[in-house]
Parts: C-alpha cells; structure tokens; sequence
C-alpha cells in the first residue's frame, strides 16, 4: 500500500512509463518537472510544499530521531518474525498438520490484519464508515510522516509527498532519492524502512492511553460516572419505540449497566449462555438445571385459574396460549420436598409439564425468583417465594431471550401516563415512574444491543448536540487503533509491494552473509511463500463472514 513506485524504481531501475502501466514506474529527480499522474487503473496528487519544513525539522532533530527510529527497528523485525511464525502455523494448519482451533484462527486473523472478526449478522453503519475513513486518512498521515522524517534525519531530500487511487485501493508514499539511499549503511536503510510501522504502532499506543484517560479529558464538560444514555435509536431497531434518545440505560435483568461496553458485554454473555428457560424440553432428567430460570412469585389461585393441559412436548405445545397470553412453566425448588399443584418430580424427570397461560404484564410486576437473575435474588436461595406463591418461568422459542431493561428519562418531559408516550407498557411494563421504567425484551439481544448508539459520557450542561461529541471521539480514537494496527501489521508481512519485502530485504542483509544472488533467491522465496499464505488466510476469513 505504501511506497509502491519507490521499490519498483529501486528494484528494477528508471523505466519510462507507459499507457498500460498499473502504477507509474519513475519519479523525476527534479521537483520542478513533478506532474500529477491520471490513467485508468492509477490517479495521484503530489504535494511538495512539505519538502522544506520536513527536511529541516529531521535535520534539527537528527540526533534524537536517529535513537528514536533505532527503536523502530526493534520493533519492525520483532513483528516481522512474529508475523513470520504466525504465517508458517497457518501453513501447518492449511496441510492439515496440527489441529485446527476457532479461537486461535480469530486471533490469527486479528494478528495479521488488526481487526476481530465480526459478528455474524452485523453490518457496519454509516457513521462506522465515515469514522474509518477519518481514521484511515490519521494512520496513514502518521506512516507516511514516520518515513518521510526518518529519511530526513539521515540528510536525504524529499521529492515528494503524494497520495494516489490504484484501482479502487486509496493509498499514499513518500518518494526519496532512492540512489543515494542504496548507498547508505544496511541500518540506515532498516531504519527508514521500518519508521511506517512504528509510528503506527506508537498511535496505537496514544490512542490506547487517550481512551483510557478520556474520562479525565472529558471531566470539566461531561461526566462518566452514571448509565450510559442512548444517542440514537433507529427506526429498524427492535428497541425503537421503547427507548428514545437521552433515555439512560439502568440494569438489564437487575444487573446495573455502568457504561455503554457493560451493556454490550452483559448482552452477549446473556446470549452466549442462552437463559436456560430457552432449553426446557431438551434437559433430559436435570432437574437442577430446571432451576436455573428466570421466574416470577405468581400465587397458587392465578395458576389454577390459567392451567391449561399437561403436555409432554413443551417447546411444540408453547402456543397453545392466546396471542395476548404468555406461557409459563413451574421452576423446581429444590428446597421443597413436594410440589403442591398436583405435578410431581417423576413428572419432570419424564419430560411433562404443566403450562400457565398467564398476562406477562401481570406476572412481571410479581417478586423475582429462579437462579438465573444474577443480582436480582440475594437470600442464597432461589425459593423467595411465599407458601401461597409458585416459581414460574416464562417459555420461549430457542436462540429468543427473555430480558428485563430498566431505563430513566431525565431529558424528557414527563406526562403522568407514561403509557401514551412508551406503548410497549401496555403489554409489559414494570416498576413504572413518570420518568422511566422497566420493559420486558424478548428476542435476539445481540442485535438489540447492537442496534442503537450509546454514550458512557453525560453533558454537564450545554445544548443536546454535545450529547454526540465524546462519542464521536471514542469512535474515532478505537477506529484509528485498529486501522493503524492493520497498517502496521500488514506491513510486516513479508509479501511483495510492502514495507516488508523492503524490511526483509534490509534484514538478510544486515544480519546474513549470503551473496547477493542467494540473498535475492532467499527473498523471493519468502515473499512468494509469505503472499500465497496471505491469500490463504484472506480467503477463509472471506468464507467465514460470507
């Protein structure tokens, strides 16, 4: 991606560029006679306006620079080999030679290109988009300043800064007397060839210490010690029309939620375990994990009244209830001997159960019982019901959750019937104030959380725009971690057309003795075994996402 046009010219020497060529093949020596280069595959914008101020702050500082970008080495030939090693196990896993793992291939992807992969089903937004170009133009900026400056301190002239378009790729280089750099000492050469990675590796860094200190940064104009607050609820959200922006997200399932990652985090560890009342019919004799359920205290007379037929096939049978009624089935107690409503413990151990047709808004207004409501039962045992009061658990289709969401509304006006307002408290609202209340969720949550945009961070005062300013920031500053971490990254791959076949290059020979020739057969060994590998990863994670 970077500095293309200078390794060809160094590589294959000065050619004269022509109608078909892919990427302009020389530089002229001279700043005057520098022209924009248009073609159907390659468009660029030199800029030389730079050539001076760089030239002159690398030479001020040369001495400092020098240790600084010596560091830099280090650090480019460490993530070198490391990338090297990563590359060779993805090899032996290609050919079958040592066991293939899902965690270990997330983290090789995230290693050699910097990005996690995504979850299915999850598309990036719009805004995503702007802040990854935002981002993107940051880390390449400080790439291309890495080198540009460490070319400078070592008393080479810059011809030029430019930014191009190679087919549909952006990218951008530095071009250099590439002469007399071929004249300089192997470090040297190390030294300018690994500056790219390592300013990106340092803006990874300062972005990592700038999220970690935002709080701090953000104190005198926001707070961030409260719930996080919802910014934007899009239409197409399975929240929209229960929560709207300036609503402060509370607890879900009486869990407080401190921060917008919390309510990311509790969501998908809420799916990943999938609330065992999703299961029932599929525990074969577990009467423990029958327990384990989120239930409400519904009193004996209201389940004798909604009780319809025992069934065997539970999860076949749920919809036996009307549209306006939700199933519900008992949670065992295991601290009581006998079930009082006539269903026995062979009953459940034989797979039959009793379902309750009941009024889901009636029911969740009850005391919460059942193991599975993490904060919510605190008396060590999940019988907190009364004598006179049974644990019911509501059913639910399997991969559908049943969540409680708590939320305040201190930016909006109040009416004394929050019903006319939230219509979703018809049906099952909870624990209602003038100002908020608790709504029952019941779906897939990992795109529910993932489908409106929160903010950890509350104004103090100001209009309601700044609401968006340290998100804003937050997105910018995780966007140009990871893009930059996927510059640096990709860059150390020893492939063709990268800082790391310049790297290597400069590598074998520092570090080796080996002729020029054997060099130059040994270095294109590896690129071509290091592309091929390369390929092989893209692919599959291609796969994977499709």
């Amino acid at each position: 991606m970077m500095e293309v046009e200078a390794r060809r010219i160094r590589r294959f020497g000065p050619q004269r560029p022509t109608a078909s060529s892919l990427l302009p093949l020389h530089a002229s020596s001279s700043t005057h006679h520098i022209s924009n280069t248009v073609s159907c595959w390659y468009c660029d914008y030199k800029i030389t306006s730079f050539n001076k101020p760089l030239f002159h702050f690398g030479r001020r500082h040369a001495r400092i620079l020098k240790v600084w970008f010596s560091i830099g080495v280090g650090f480019a030939v460490s993530a070198l080999l490391g990338v090297t090693l990563i590359l060779l196990w993805e090899l032996a896993r290609t050919l079958h030679l040592c066991g293939a793992s899902k965690k270990l291939g997330n983290l090789t992807s995230t290693l050699l290109f910097g990005f996690p992969s995504l979850l299915p089903g999850l598309r990036l937004s719009l805004a995503d988009a702007g802040y990854i170009c935002i981002s993107t133009a940051i880390s390449v900026v400080v790439h291309e300043f890495g080198h540009a400056v460490a070319a400078t301190s070592e008393g080479m002239q810059i011809e030029y800064i430019a930014v191009f378009i190679a087919v549909l790729f952006p990218g951008a280089l530095v071009a250099f007397n590439y002469e007399l750099l071929q004249s300089f000492p192997h470090l040297t050469v190390l030294r300018v060839y690994s500056a790219g990675m390592w300013h990106n590796a340092v803006c990874c860094a300062a972005c990592g210490l700038a999220l970690f200190l935002l709080p701090l940064i953000l104190f005198p104009l926001y707070s961030s010690d409260h719930s996080p607050m919802v910014l934007n609820v899009p239409p197409t959200s399975p929240l929209s029309g229960y929560l709207a922006p300036g609503d402060v997200i509370l607890s879900v399932d009486n869990i407080p939620i401190r921060n917008a990652q919390e309510w990311l985090k509790l969501n998908t560890l809420t799916y990943n375990v999938k609330l065992n009342n999703v299961n029932i019919s599929q525990r074969t004799g577990d009467l423990g994990g029958v327990n384990k359920m989120k239930g409400y205290c519904v009193p004996s007379l209201m389940m004798e009244e909604s009780k319809i037929s025992k069934i065997t096939n539970l999860l076949e049978n749920q919809h036996a209830c009307s549209s306006e009624l939700t199933a519900f089935v008992k949670v065992l107690c295991p601290a009581r001997g006998t079930l009082d409503d006539g269903q026995s413990r062979t009953d459940l151990l034989n797979r039959e159960w009793s379902i309750y047709c009941l009024n889901a808004k009636d029911v969740v207004r009850r005391n919460r019982c059942g193991d599975d409501w993490g904060l919510a039962t605190t008396k060590g045992s999940s019988c907190v019901c009364s004598q006179e009061e049974f644990c019911l658990a509501p059913v639910q289709e399997p991969g559908l959750v049943w969540v409680e969401i708590a939320y305040s509304s201190p930016y909006h006006e109040c009416s004394s019937n929050v019903h006319n307002k939230f219509p979703f408290s018809e049906t099952s609202g909870v624990k209602e104030t003038n100002c908020g209340g608790t709504f029952i969720f019941v779906g897939d949550v990992i795109s529910m959380a993932h489908s409106i945009q929160l903010t950890s961070y509350q104004p103090r005062w100001g209009p309601k725009i700044v609401a968006y300013l340290p998100n804003a920031l937050e997105m910018i500053l995780i966007w140009t971690f990871h893009v930059s971490l996927a510059l640096a990254l990709l860059n150390g791959l020893p492939v063709f057309f990268l800082d790391g076949e310049s790297i290597l290059d400069a590598t074998l020979s520092h570090f080796t003795s080996l002729s020029p020739r054997k060099r130059k057969k040994v270095l294109r060994l590896c690129l071509l075994g290091g592309l091929l590998i390369s390929m092989n990863v893209v692919l599959r994670e291609l796969l994977i996402l499709s």
